[in-house]
């Protein structure tokens, strides 16, 4: 097999690669329940745990959904953390503000720690290439969203993207539209999209499997609890590892049930590092 994507990708100042100690991804989302403060808060205690990057996510209400309280709108599965909100209300709760992402993403530079974004439409990389981040996370309900993903290649940056909810078939035509794009900086997160997710149905294995089958480097965005499943990502390959993060669960925010704390956050930079080892 030819290779074609690199073995060894630069983020900032960091190589993210098989020789190389795991990535770690610490996502804010909407964890910082509406604060500023609480968002500059969340980036030091990151760094402090020792994670390599904060992700935020770059959307508004407008742009990632329609304004609209039918049923369709609303979040039907009664087991979902998020069961009978409709979109627009959940997304106004939870974005976070585009005028914050200056501060945040200053906060982490000043810390000489990286800060990148998931766009969810071409304005939010428009916005994200203005703040000049290095690199493009696309989220797992965005892997076919082809206008994005081309607009993303273009800039040459790296790109991870998860694969929930995508089809073999479909991941295949994904990353040779990567191919066609020359992107070359590409990292495939395995992922199950359910919050909290259960470890039971990871299905790790696929990490090994896409390795093999995309040549490129795979990496695992977790949402289940606790880090021993993304532990367990690193013996069978995975060079990154994405968890969602918080101050503290009992704060309540969109994500906070299946995010980490930092007592846990900084168990996963040293155990995920063992592992790699």
């Amino acid at each position: 097999m030819v290779d074609y994507f690199k073995k060894d990708i630069q983020v900032g100042n960091t190589t993210i690669g098989s020789n190389h100690p795991p990535f770690i991804i610490a996502e804010m989302s909407g964890n910082h329940n509406k604060s500023l403060k609480r968002a500059l808060k969340i980036v030091e205690e990151a760094k402090n745990c020792g994670a390599n990057a904060i992700k935020l996510q770059t959307y508004t209400p407008d742009t990632i959904t329609l304004n609209i309280e039918r049923e369709e709108f609303r979040i039907k599965d009664k087991k979902s953390l998020w069961a009978g909100s409709h979109l627009y209300q959940l997304y106004k709760k939870t974005y976070t503000p585009w005028e914050w992402h200056k501060p945040i993403i200053d906060k982490a530079k000043k810390l000489g720690m990286i800060c990148f974004s998931t766009p969810f439409d071409e304005t939010a990389v428009d916005f994200l290439e203005s703040l000049n981040v290095p690199a493009y996370k696309i989220a797992s309900f965005e892997n076919n969203h082809i206008p994005l993903i081309k607009k993303v290649a273009k800039t040459k940056k790296p790109i991870i993207i998860s694969t929930g909810l995508v089809k073999i078939k479909e991941l295949t035509e994904l990353v040779n539209l990567i191919k066609k794009l020359r992107c070359k900086n590409l990292i495939l997160l395995k992922c199950t999209s359910n919050y909290p997710a259960s470890p039971k149905y990871s299905n790790l294995l696929t990490i090994p499997f896409l390795k093999k089958k995309y040549n490129c480097q795979i990496g695992l965005s977790d949402h289940t609890l606790g880090i021993g499943t993304a532990i367990a990502s690193i013996a069978l390959g995975a060079t990154v590892v994405e968890k969602h993060f918080t101050l503290k669960r009992s704060d309540g925010g969109m994500d906070s049930a299946f995010s980490l704390e930092p007592n846990e956050l900084k168990d996963l930079v040293i155990e995920t590092k063992r592992a790699w080892e």
